[in-house]
């Protein structure tokens, strides 16, 4: 009999494109060695082009879902991306510490790569209370950094004070990633609670447009490192060099903006 293997959870919105949400996660758990399960907490109309329509599940079936996992197949880690409601975050944040996952990756979703809403205003106060004190991880990019913190984070040393921040709230590692800013550079810091210090995490901007997807795989790829064991720490930086390939690799879908390919390992491997 072949032993269990490690066991990661996503809790979040599908993408009718395939290129994020729970389709993305699903794709990138597989490609680390790690049996993925999921929790559908809304459903999307969506392609390369934007997001046409999306409907929330409600929240005693968001609950159902993740404790349906967890009594019987367990989960080694879980990881969060679209969320939509307030509603769906309490109930969501309540359904994990019943379940007792102690390693959640928090992915603070609030809008979709084509710039369509896919959480509500009043959710991200639910997100900063109910949510990030259940954090391992948390992985905003700089507009979801600056909801969180409350201030605009928009160069460097705002992204160290922000990774200060969200670390005050609860979360052992923020990983605050720097694709939003200018220049050729697309640096992440990387912020560890109890350390005096960052770490940056530096790389050249890939070019190309084909970049949907891409929070997704990163925080998938640090839930299933820690699935398998790894220090959020080494996770987070595993996970970089995991999505750096998977951008390189992405796929020219559609007529908007394609997916990153997280299957680019068996891509290149034949």
């Amino acid at each position: 009999m072949t032993p269990r293997p490690p066991v990661a959870l996503t809790i979040a919105g599908t993408d009718s494109g395939g290129g994020a949400g729970v389709a993305a996660d699903l794709k990138t758990f597989e490609a680390h060695g790690v049996w993925g399960t999921c929790a559908v907490v809304a459903v999307t109309a969506q392609n390369t082009v934007g997001v046409q329509a999306f409907e929330t599940v409600s929240a005693a079936l968001a609950r159902a879902q993740i404790a349906s996992v967890a009594s019987d197949i367990g989960v080694d880690a879980a990881k969060t991306g679209m969320l939509a409601s307030a509603e769906l975050v309490r109930a969501v944040a309540a359904a994990i510490r019943e379940a007792g996952i102690t390693r959640l990756v928090v992915d603070p979703v609030l809008v979709s790569k084509h710039g369509s809403p896919l959480l509500a205003d009043d959710a991200v106060e639910a997100l900063r209370c109910d949510l990030l004190p259940l954090a391992t991880v948390v992985t905003p990019n700089l507009p979801e950094a600056s909801r969180l913190v409350g201030f605009d984070v928009c160069d460097r040393e705002a992204m160290e004070a922000a990774g200060r921040a969200l670390v005050a709230l609860g979360p052992a590692v923020a990983m605050v990633k720097g694709g939003h800013l200018g220049g050729d550079g697309s640096p992440d810091c990387l912020v560890v609670t109890g350390e005096t210090g960052v770490v940056w995490l530096e790389g050249p901007r890939h070019p190309g447009r084909h970049t949907h997807g891409t929070g997704c795989v990163l925080s998938a790829a640090v839930c299933a490192g820690l699935a398998r064991g790894m220090d959020p720490a080494d996770a987070c930086v595993a996970a970089r060099h995991f999505v750096s390939r998977a951008i390189a690799a992405g796929l020219a879908l559609g007529a908007g903006v394609g997916p990153v390919q997280p299957g680019w390992e068996r891509a290149v491997l034949g």
